[in-house]
C-alpha cells in the first residue's frame, strides 16, 4: 500500500523573465484547500502592481485532487502548466502561485505556457523536497488495569502518543503509518474491553 508522498519542507521562490515580463513563483506546503486564499491575499497586497496571480495546487496522493486558476490569462496557459510541473515531479500538498508583472510585449500562448512552467520549476529548484508518510490517528479508550497491555503495543510498534488522559478510564490518541494499520489494530483489538476509534488521516 502506498503511504508516502513528496512535498516541500518550507516555502520557496523562483523568478523567470521574458520580453520584459517578470514571473515570480511562490511555492507553499499546504495541508488543505482552505489555506489557499489566506496565502494568496498577502501576495495581492504586496504585489499590487502585478497583473495576474495564477496558481495551481495539489493535495493528497490522488492525481484528481487539484485546482488550477488562470486569473485572466488565456485558458490553459497558466494554471495548467504550473500543475503539470507538480505532477511531473510527483509533488503534492503544495500550492504554487505565479505573480506576473506585464512587460509591454505579448508572449502568445506558447510563450505564456513556457513562462509559467519555467517560473514554477525555478521555485521548486530552490525548495527542499521531503518524503512524508500518510498517517492515521486513532483514539484508544481503556480501563486503568489494561494500561500495561495497551502500552506494550505502543512500545512494540514505537507509536507516538499525541494526547493522553490517565484516570480510572484512560484515553490516548496515537498515530501511525497507514500501511501498519491492520497489524496495530489487530493487536489492540485482542485486548478485551477497549474501544478503538478512527479519528482522521494526516
Amino acid at each position: 500500500m502506498e503511504d508516502t508522498y513528496k512535498t516541500i519542507k518550507t516555502p520557496s521562490e523562483g523568478l523567470f523573465k521574458d520580453k520584459g515580463s517578470k514571473f515570480f513563483a511562490f511555492a507553499y506546503p499546504i495541508e488543505q484547500e482552505s489555506e489557499v486564499k489566506a496565502l494568496i491575499e498577502p501576495l495581492r497586497k504586496e504585489h499590487f502592481k502585478a497583473v495576474h496571480f495564477c496558481y495551481a495546487f495539489r493535495l493528497g496522493l490522488d492525481r484528481t485532487n487539484f485546482r488550477v486558476n488562470d486569473d485572466g490569462e488565456p485558458s490553459g496557459s497558466a494554471g495548467r502548466p504550473i500543475l503539470n510541473v507538480l505532477l511531473s515531479k510527483d509533488i503534492t500538498n503544495i500550492l504554487v502561485v505565479v505573480v506576473r508583472y506585464w512587460g509591454g510585449t505579448l508572449l502568445g500562448v506558447p510563450g505564456l505556457i513556457n513562462a509559467y512552467k519555467s517560473a514554477t520549476e525555478e521555485a521548486l529548484v530552490e525548495a527542499e523536497v521531503i518524503e512524508k508518510t500518510i498517517n492515521e490517528v486513532y483514539q484508544v479508550q481503556f480501563e486503568y488495569i489494561q494500561m500495561n497491555d495497551v502500552m506494550k503495543v505502543v512500545k512494540d510498534f514505537d507509536l507516538k502518543i499525541k494526547n493522553q488522559q490517565f484516570d480510572n478510564q484512560c484515553t490516548i490518541e496515537i498515530d501511525f503509518r497507514k500501511s501498519l494499520a491492520n497489524q496495530i489494530l489487530g493487536k489492540l483489538e485482542k485486548i478485551e474491553g477497549i474501544l478503538v476509534e478512527y479519528l482522521r488521516t494526516v
